[in-house]
């Protein structure tokens, strides 16, 4: 695990497990994946249980913190921290359309791939059911609850997912387009990005990642037209 890796983790530990920084820091070179899709499965696994189980470790912490937790909740931060710990290991493509995103994340690792796809169609179900899976993002919750004005078409390759999501609403375009430059900044820096989150989930206050998702404001995209990080 590379330095960065392990000061990122150990800030998460000072901090208190209970802001699920760890799930952010598991993003960290040399360790898993995220939002679209390895190696390290041992780790993952003796990391990957759920606080209220009395799982510990970072991803306890993690788990811990999500806005919202069901039966499904651990088995899917296992997947984000299996993504996060090879996000090295995953090319990414970000392209905003006029009304909506198209994602090409994929990997030259076969397991890495297989953990996309996985990753893909559990946030796709998610989204489908309502069922928010979210740590500190401020756009998702305008995603989940407008989920009925959003288009998704997902296609399986060799190598990952590609998925396009559109709407004819405005507000929910910005949404789209500002959690895919989320996701990609997850790709891009790893740990950085994720104790970034971490930081900025405490500076939201009680309402947390919800601020800013009433009806009245529209979530900021950030997204450039196409973005690509690859090993």
């Amino acid at each position: 695990m590379k330095f960065s890796s392990k000061l990122a983790i150990g800030m998460i530990a000072t901090l208190g497990l209970g802001l699920a920084s760890g799930a952010a820091l598991a993003q960290s070179h040399g360790m898993g994946h995220g939002m679209a899709g390895g190696t390290g499965h041992g780790m993952m696994h003796g990391m990957g249980h759920d606080a209220t189980t009395g799982g510990h470790g970072p991803m306890a912490g993690a788990t811990a913190m999500l806005t919202k937790q069901d039966a499904g909740s651990s088995a899917d931060m296992a997947l984000v921290h299996d993504l996060l710990m090879n996000h090295a290991r995953i090319s990414r493509t970000v392209t905003n359309l006029p009304d909506g995103i198209k994602t090409v994340t994929e990997s030259d690792d076969p397991q890495v791939a297989q953990t996309i796809k996985a990753h893909v169609a559990s946030m796709s179900q998610r989204l489908k059911d309502g069922r928010e899976f979210n740590i500190f993002s401020t756009t998702l919750p305008v995603l989940f609850e407008s989920r009925d004005k959003i288009k998704s078409v997902v296609e399986v390759t060799e190598k990952g997912s590609i998925v396009i999501r559109t709407s004819t609403d405005a507000k929910v375009v910005a949404a789209l387009q500002g959690h895919a430059a989320e996701v990609t900044e997850l790709a891009q820096e790893g740990p950085v990005a994720m104790m970034r989150g971490m930081m900025s989930r405490m500076a939201m206050g009680p309402r947390g990642p919800r601020v800013g998702s009433g009806s009245d404001s529209a979530p900021e995209s950030r997204a450039p037209a196409a973005n690509r990080q690859s090993q």
